[in-house]
């Protein structure tokens, strides 16, 4: 997993234009590498979702990307700045490439059309010159290949349950066999069975046919189980990336800290839940210095004057970055 597949560089993403416009990304790096899970966390309001659509293009108005660069590394040719393709290039990319599963099933999914009609059309799209028995077979393959009966293409989607719905968007973003999937909180509205069930089968098919996942969820425990490395999030910034494992060992970031302490340990001895105190900050009038200092337990004189800048921390572990004064970095970026 040390082969680039997607590198994010300085993304900047705004809402509306210029004094008054709501910074709600703020020069974001981030690096996903072929074949593994990067897990994006934090609270509601933190960035997440509209760093997805900012990279993919698919901010609603008045989103606008304001800056940076998402740069794609095909398995075959030169790298591609996704921001700066054109529209026809954007929609032979989509899908083909990079796909998204959205958080709403049920929204995503139109509700006076068939299962197969929906499947279909994505095929047919990227793939004008395949017969409709070819089409027809691939879907019901897709179907298949997320634990669905390939009966089901007839459904309507009202006529599935929550977790078949999910599902079929899965198999909806892996029918092109793209690259890059992007996982917007896919299993919020599902019950804790369903969100295994699901996330054991995403897992599968990922060993299975190798594409690289974006997952975002404010749920860090599901982020701990399945990914290979966790990004947290908070203010519109990266403040903290780590190894799964050791950053659920051994988080640096206070915030980082206050959100797994947020949900009960299912191994080990019991901890007491303590949360965050406080709210997220409005974007329209952020804090100086660190954004995360007026609700930090650990706040000292540098957190409210001036910004910590993201890097590897000074005491030798550079497989990690941080943004804290309580960690000052080896060599800033």
């Amino acid at each position: 997993m040390t082969d680039p597949v997607l590198e994010i560089r300085g993304l900047r993403v705004d809402y509306g234009l210029g004094d008054q416009a709501v910074r709600a990304v703020r020069d974001v790096d981030l690096t996903l590498h072929r074949g593994e899970v990067l897990g994006l966390a934090g609270e509601s309001g933190s960035g997440k979702s509209t760093l997805a659509y900012g990279l993919t293009r698919l901010l609603p108005p008045p989103g606008v990307v304001s800056g940076g660069q998402v740069i794609y590394h095909p398995v075959d040719g030169p790298p591609v700045d996704v921001l700066s393709l054109t529209p026809a290039q954007l929609r032979r990319f989509r899908w083909a490439e990079t796909s998204i599963v959205f958080q709403g099933a049920m929204n995503s999914l139109n509700p006076v059309h068939k299962v197969a009609t929906q499947l279909l059309d994505v095929i047919r799209a990227h793939e004008p010159k395949s017969t409709p028995a070819a089409r027809l077979a691939r879907a019901r393959e897709l179907l298949r290949l997320v634990g669905i009966a390939a009966d089901r293409l007839d459904s309507h989607p009202h006529q599935l349950s929550g977790g078949m719905r999910q599902r079929v968007m899965i198999a909806m973003a892996l029918a092109l066999e793209p690259q890059v999937v992007i996982m917007d909180e896919p299993t919020t509205a599902l019950d804790v069975v369903m969100q295994r069930q699901i996330l054991g089968q995403l897992a599968e098919l990922r060993e299975r046919l190798g594409f690289a996942v974006l997952f975002i969820t404010h749920d860090l425990s599901l982020l701990v189980e399945f990914s290979d490395r966790i990004a947290i999030m908070y203010g519109g910034r990266i403040i903290e990336q780590a190894p799964a494992g050791q950053l659920y060992r051994d988080a640096l970031h206070p915030y980082t800290e206050g959100l797994l302490h947020s949900f009960p340990a299912l191994h080990g001895p019991r901890r007491e839940l303590t949360g965050i105190p406080g709210s997220p900050p409005d974007l329209r009038a952020m804090p100086s210095g660190c954004a995360f200092h007026p609700r930090c337990p650990k706040a000292f004189d540098p957190c409210d004057e001036t910004l910590p800048p993201l890097g590897p921390p000074g005491d030798g572990r550079p497989d990690r970055t941080v943004a804290c004064w309580l960690h000052p970095v080896a060599t800033p970026r």
